[in-house]
This record gives structure tokens, sequence and C-alpha cells, in this order.
């Protein structure tokens, strides 16, 4: 049974196959990922402490690390906000729940620096 299935990955509608990785390109695909949560973790605790502001990570929403970060999970790191209120929060601006950071428009972020002042 388990033979016959066939791992699949779909964009735009079109089943296309997994690519087929090698031990080493997927122990570089490990570690890329890795340190990829490490500077997440980094960028919430600066948040967290104080040592960075929203402001200063929404500028940088073209890099890597935080343009892929979500939203809901980049406001939780403020001090004083936790799930409940990052959601409401994003409600109230219209910012889907799954949205990421390099994903917001203009006015979305204009919208959250001024709810975050």
């Amino acid at each position: 049974m388990w033979n016959d299935l066939k791992l699949t990955c779909k964009r735009g509608g079109d089943n296309l196959p997994l690519p087929k990785l090698t031990p080493d390109e997927k122990m570089q695909a490990l570690a890329k990922a890795q340190e990829m949560r490490s500077l997440r973790a980094d960028i919430r605790l600066k948040l967290k402490s104080g040592e960075m502001t929203l402001k200063q990570v929404l500028d940088e929403a073209d890099d890597e690390v935080v343009g892929r970060m979500r939203v809901s999970y980049l406001l939780q790191s403020l001090p004083q906000v936790g799930k409940v209120t990052s959601r409401r929060i994003m409600d109230e601006i219209g910012i889907h729940e799954n949205r990421r950071v390099r994903g917001l428009g203009k006015r979305q972020i204009e919208a959250l620096l001024t709810k975050f002042q």
C-alpha cells in the first residue's frame, strides 16, 4: 500500500514531485533551517527586552529572516502582547492570521506602527 504512495508538492494547482535530496543536501537544509530559527529567536528576544523596536524590525522586511516571519509571531514577541491581543489587533487592521512580514502593505505597516507607539 505505502509503496504506491507518491510524494508531491502542490504549487499553483499542479502536483510536482518533491525533489530528491542527497544526504548532504538534507543536512545543509536542516542546518539552514536551524540557523533561521535561531536568528528569529534572537529577534524575538531583542523585541521582548526592548533592544529593538517594531519599526526597526519592519524596516528590515526585505531581509530573509524577518520577511519570512509570521506577523502574529512577531507581535507576540512584543512586551504585553500575547496570542489574543495579537489576533485582535491583526483583525482590526485587516491582516490575515497567516500573513508574513514580507507580505504586509504600507497601510498595514503604518497601522501597526501607530498601534504600538
